[in-house]
C-alpha cells in the first residue's frame, strides 16, 4: 500500500462522512451542528461513493427537495474517486478498526487526499483509536 495522505501532503481540508451531510439538511440540533462543522471547513473533500449514499433514498422515494438540498451539499465539495490506492487503504482500515466497507472507504478517502481532519457522527466506528486522521464529531453525543 502507498503512503497515506501522499498525494497532496497534509491539506487545510475537511473531509466528511455521509451522516454529516445528510444531518445537514435537517431542521434539528444535528442539522445546526452539522451546517457549522460543513461552515467552517477552510475546503470539502469527499468520497464519490456519498453521490450513491446520500441520494439513493430520496430519489427513489420522490423527495424533491430532499434530492436538491443534498446535491447543493454535494457541489460545495471536491469528490475524489474510489481508485486503487484508496481501496487498498480501505482494505487497510477495514481489518485494522473492523470498518464496514463503505466506512473505510470515507476513512481511506480522506486520509490519502490528505485532510486534515474526518468530520462523522459516527462515534462507535470513529472514536480516539484512529489515528491517521483527527476525528471531528460536529453533534453532541446523545444518551
Amino acid at each position: 500500500m502507498g503512503a497515506c495522505g501522499a498525494r497532496a501532503g497534509r491539506l487545510l481540508v475537511d473531509a466528511f462522512d455521509a451522516d454529516v451531510l445528510i444531518y445537514s439538511i435537517l431542521d434539528d440540533a444535528r442539522g445546526a451542528a452539522a451546517r457549522r462543522s460543513l461552515l467552517g471547513a477552510d475546503g470539502r473533500l469527499g468520497s464519490n461513493l456519498l453521490l450513491v449514499e446520500l441520494l439513493r433514498k430520496p430519489m427513489r422515494a420522490g423527495l424533491v427537495d430532499e434530492v436538491r438540498a443534498l446535491e447543493q451539499t454535494l457541489a460545495t465539495m471536491e469528490l475524489r474517486p474510489a481508485d486503487d490506492e484508496v481501496v487498498e487503504a480501505a482494505l487497510s482500515f477495514s481489518v485494522k478498526y473492523g470498518l464496514k466497507t463503505r466506512d473505510a472507504i470515507h476513512l481511506a478517502t480522506a486520509v490519502v487526499w490528505g485532510a486534515a481532519r474526518f468530520h462523522t457522527n459516527n462515534r462507535k466506528h470513529f472514536g480516539p483509536h484512529i489515528t491517521e486522521v483527527e476525528v471531528v464529531h460536529p453533534s453532541p453525543a446523545v444518551g
